[in-house]
């Protein structure tokens, strides 16, 4: 049996997809973008963060679909090192304190520029790299420097399916996002 074709659900705005058109590679936060920005520490010092399925799925969509996630965090842990390995995402800079120079080493490595780049931050130390890149998004909690210089403000909250917004944004302006979804409607258990 053939699988069914869905019609996409979801929309954004043309000239937002305009604006997002091009991007090769898209920077992303971890706390307050992919955690909803809460540490948890214990009485031992271990770090602990929770992570949303639905962000995760979507940057192993946005590397299928030919765009290129990376991680920049100003804090490192074993929970984000973990979590990044676990996505097998690539490209990923822990504990920079100067998230504009871990974005430019990041840069040199894929041979882009900014007008390839999107960044999705949520505070002031992600403002370079947002008031920078091509396309920048901002989770509905982050702070309102961050929400200001954002070219699309998710409906979802950091850790919460925001960055899984950003990417589906990106995967739809890329012209790819029907693809991907059309390709998950085929089964394993008849080899199609």
């Amino acid at each position: 049996m053939a699988p069914v074709l869905l019609t996409p659900a979801i929309a954004f705005p043309p000239e937002l997809l305009l604006k997002a058109q091009g991007i090769r590679a898209a920077i992303f936060d971890v706390d307050g973008v992919l955690t909803d920005g809460r540490i948890y520490i214990s009485e031992r010092g271990e770090e602990f963060k929770a992570f949303s399925t639905l962000d995760g799925h979507g940057l192993k969509l946005l590397a299928q679909g030919g765009i290129a996630p990376i991680v920049i965090t100003g804090r490192d842990s074993p929970a984000v090192r973990k979590r990044v390995a676990d996505l097998s995402i690539q490209h990923a800079v822990y504990g920079a304190h100067d998230k504009l120079a871990a974005a430019a080493g990041v840069m040199k490595t894929l041979n882009i520029d900014w007008t390839a780049l999107a960044a999705m931050g949520d505070d002031w130390p992600d403002l370079p790299l947002m008031t920078r890149a091509a396309f920048a998004c901002a989770p509905a909690n982050a702070h309102i420097e961050a929400k200001a210089v954002a070219h699309h403000v998710t409906q979802a909250q950091g850790g919460y399916g925001a960055a899984r917004e950003c990417c589906d944004l990106l995967l739809t302006a890329a012209g790819r996002y029907a693809s991907l979804l059309h390709g998950h409607l085929v089964t394993l258990d008849d080899g199609h």
